[in-house]
C-alpha cells in the first residue's frame, strides 16, 4: 500500500478510537450481539422461516495494561453475513448465523483472553509499533442459537480468525475460538424509561447468563478457557438501547503460560441506536481486571472497545 493510503488509514483509525470515549458497546444486531433474552426481532409462527442478510462495519481496539509492554491492537472489520431463523412450537425459535470478512490490523492482532508471549524481548510491544499498520486478516463467525421462549436461550458459536502472514510472534494460520452460552431473563425485557417506566421496573430488564469459551493458536496449541457467570440489565431511553453486565471470570490458562487458575472480574457495557429502518449504530466496552500472576502478567485492567454500524437487508 502507498504511504499516503496508510497515513489516511491510520488517521481514520485514530478518529474511531477517539469516538469510543469512555463508554462503549456491541451492536444488538444478531451477528454482533451478546443480546440477552430468548429471541430477536418479530416472533415467527410455527414452521415460518426468515432470512436476514447483514453487513457489519466496526472499528475496535484492545488495550492490555496489565501485560508487560502494555500491548495494543486495533482493527477495522467488515463482516458480511446472514441470519436464518425458524419458528418452532410453543413460541420457540432456532437460528443459524454465519459471516465472514476482512480485518485491517494495526499493532498486535486480537488473541484469546489470557494469552501471553512465551519468549523474552518482544519488539512488537514497544510504543513505536502500537499504531503500525500490519496486514489484512480474515474473521469468521458461525453461531447456532435455540430460544425456548422469550426468556430462555442457549447458543453455541465458533469464531475462526485467519492470520494471513507471519509477523513477529504472529504465525500464519487459523486461530480458533469456541463458546457456549445460556441466558435466563428474570422479566419480560421491556423497560423504556422514556415511556414512563420507573426504576422499580428494572427487574423486567434483568437477566442471568453463563458463558464458557476456549481458544487455540494456528499451530493447534490450546490457549486456555474461561467461564463467565454474569448478572445483567437492559433498558431503553426512547430509541437508545443500553445494557450492562458483570461478574467473576473463572480462568484456566495453558500449562506453559506461567499463569495459574484464578478468578478475574469481567464486564460489558453496550449501547445502540437505530438509524432509519435498516441500520443501527453501536458502541461497546469490555473491561476486565485481574491480579498479578506470572512473569509478564501484572495486576491491572484490560479493555476492548469498538464502534460501528450494522446494516440489514
Amino acid at each position: 500500500m502507498s504511504t499516503y493510503f496508510l497515513k489516511n488509514l491510520n488517521s481514520f483509525k485514530v478518529a474511531l478510537m477517539m469516538g469510543y470515549a469512555c463508554i462503549s458497546l456491541e451492536a444488538t444486531s444478531p451477528l454482533t450481539s451478546h443480546a440477552h433474552g430468548g429471541g430477536g426481532g418479530d416472533p415467527l409462527e410455527v414452521g415460518e422461516f426468515r432470512t436476514t442478510p447483514l453487513l457489519v462495519i466496526e472499528g475496535h481496539g484492545g488495550f492490555e495494561n496489565n501485560l508487560e509492554g502494555n500491548p495494543k491492537h486495533y482493527g477495522l472489520d467488515t463482516l458480511l453475513g446472514v441470519v436464518m431463523e425458524w419458528g418452532l412450537e410453543n413460541n420457540a425459535n432456532f437460528s443459524i448465523e454465519a459471516g465472514v470478512g476482512p480485518v485491517l490490523v494495526w499493532g498486535e492482532a486480537e488473541h484469546f483472553y489470557g494469552a501471553v508471549h512465551e519468549e523474552e524481548g518482544h519488539d512488537d510491544h514497544g510504543d513505536d509499533h502500537d499504531t503500525e499498520y500490519k496486514r489484512i486478516d480474515v474473521r469468521g463467525l458461525l453461531k447456532f442459537k435455540y430460544a425456548a421462549n422469550d426468556r430462555v436461550s442457549f447458543a453455541m458459536d465458533a469464531k475462526p480468525y485467519y492470520v494471513t502472514k507471519s509477523q513477529g510472534e504472529e504465525k500464519e494460520g487459523t486461530k480458533n475460538e469456541i463458546g457456549v452460552k445460556g441466558v435466563f431473563e428474570l422479566g419480560d425485557g421491556d423497560v423504556d424509561f422514556a415511556l414512563g417506566d420507573q426504576i422499580t421496573d428494572i427487574i423486567d430488564g434483568t437477566y442471568l447468563s453463563v458463558e464458557h469459551r476456549q481458544g487455540w493458536e494456528p499451530d493447534g496449541h490450546w490457549q486456555g478457557a474461561y467461564t463467565d457467570p454474569r448478572v445483567g440489565v437492559g433498558f431503553a431511553l426512547d430509541l437508545v438501547g443500553i445494557s450492562f453486565e458483570a461478574g467473576p471470570r473463572f480462568y484456566s490458562p495453558k500449562s506453559d503460560s506461567e499463569l495459574s487458575n484464578r478468578i478475574d472480574f469481567a464486564s460489558e457495557l453496550e449501547v445502540s441506536r437505530p438509524i432509519g429502518d435498516n441500520a443501527e449504530l453501536f458502541i461497546h466496552w469490555q473491561p476486565t481486571f485481574s491480579k498479578k500472576d506470572g512473569h509478564e502478567w501484572r495486576e491491572g485492567w484490560q479493555h476492548h472497545v469498538g464502534t460501528g454500524v450494522t446494516f440489514s437487508f
